[in-house]
């Protein structure tokens, strides 16, 4: 499958996502300064959210509508004033994905109700993510699936009751490619609580391409992911954790998106296929092997000793295991100190 001129699979290197999220902190500028960062880094597309506070929630106060979880991030915000802050203005999304195509990077979103897939479908974005706060939302991935486009689906919180339904419901409304992300919803997640040996299981039980998005800090959970089979990464990026804002703290830096997409290609390259022997890159580390050598002159009819036989390198004589059958055998003929060891080197 492709996503724009993009092959995704496992024969293509990972797909890495630069998620934007709410890192712009309400500055279009910043926002176009991201996207340069994160063409920069190597990264192969930047993603967007689209929503507005008024369409993922109710302006109400107090009782669920306020975060009273003591570990979260956001304690203490009220859900309005928080999507509000985070979310990106609709007339910045042109610009934005303008910008991106100037570097040759895709770019789409995760829209969050039908009405953003309206207005993304105006833009012809390449692709839709499915959050995974909406992954039980079946109107809005059977609208997504109706575009006939890339849908990518992060599956965090979801049982697999409601993963079946979830994919089912994409298939059934015109979904042809799909790819499923290994998601732990939480922020930041811990490399513990990711659980990565689902990404094959989830494969086998979906056939479709699976990948990560990865809420852990640094690359090694990405990378695992990669070794497992994912084919495609997302990590939130910023310019500057330090800089603040609604996802600044389980977000990647530059440098740390471009070792993302370093180190897990270098994942991807390494899996090759299953193979025994040496491969031709190892063919002339062969010689650097033991073998049995003469260690002493050795006259013609002498015996051949554990003295004046050795195993060292390099390793162009007999292999070890042949050593206790030359002890005891007589040399044929006089054989110098270095003189690899042979089956012509002895008596018949």
């Amino acid at each position: 499958m492709f996503i724009g001129n993009r092959k995704i699979g496992r024969e293509a290197a990972p797909f890495v996502i630069a998620e934007m999220s709410g890192n712009h902190n309400q500055s279009l500028e910043r926002a176009l300064e991201i996207v340069d960062a994160a063409a920069e880094t190597g990264a192969h597309a930047l993603k967007l959210q689209t929503y507005t506070a008024d369409t993922i929630t109710l302006d109400v106060r107090g009782g669920a509508f306020d975060i009273a979880d003591e570990n979260s991030l956001w304690k203490g915000r009220n859900l309005y004033d928080l999507y509000k802050e985070a979310h990106t203005p609709w007339e910045w999304h042109a610009p934005i994905m303008q910008r991106a195509r100037e570097h040759g990077m895709l770019c789409f979103s995760t829209p969050f109700d039908e009405s953003a897939v309206d207005f993304l479908e105006g833009l012809d974005v390449p692709a839709y993510k499915i959050a995974s706060f909406e992954n039980i939302h079946l109107p809005l991935i059977r609208k997504v699936a109706a575009t006939g486009k890339p849908m990518i689906m992060s599956t965090g919180m979801a049982s697999l009751a409601e993963l079946d339904e979830a994919v089912s419901a994409a298939r059934e409304a015109g979904c042809r490619d799909l790819i499923l992300l290994k998601c732990t919803s939480t922020y930041p997640a811990t490399p513990e609580n990711t659980n990565v040996l689902t990404v094959p299981h989830m494969r086998e039980l979906f056939g479709c391409e699976i990948g990560l998005s990865d809420h852990t800090m640094g690359v090694g959970v990405a990378v695992a992911a990669v070794a497992l089979g994912a084919c495609v990464v997302e990590k939130h990026f910023t310019l500057n954790r330090a800089d603040g804002g609604v996802d600044s703290t389980f977000s990647l830096e530059p440098e740390e998106m471009k070792a993302l997409v370093v180190e897990t290609e270098r994942a991807w390259q390494s899996l090759g296929r299953v193979s025994y022997g040496p491969t031709k890159a190892e063919a002339k580390s062969l010689a650097f092997r033991r073998s049995i050598y003469v260690a002493h002159d050795v006259a013609a009819g002498e015996t051949l000793t554990s003295d004046n036989l050795r195993i060292v390198r390099p390793g162009h004589g007999l292999a070890p295991k042949h050593f206790d059958m030359l002890l005891g055998r007589q040399a044929s003929r006089d054989l110098k100190a270095g003189t690899p060891a042979s089956w012509d080197i002895v008596m018949s």
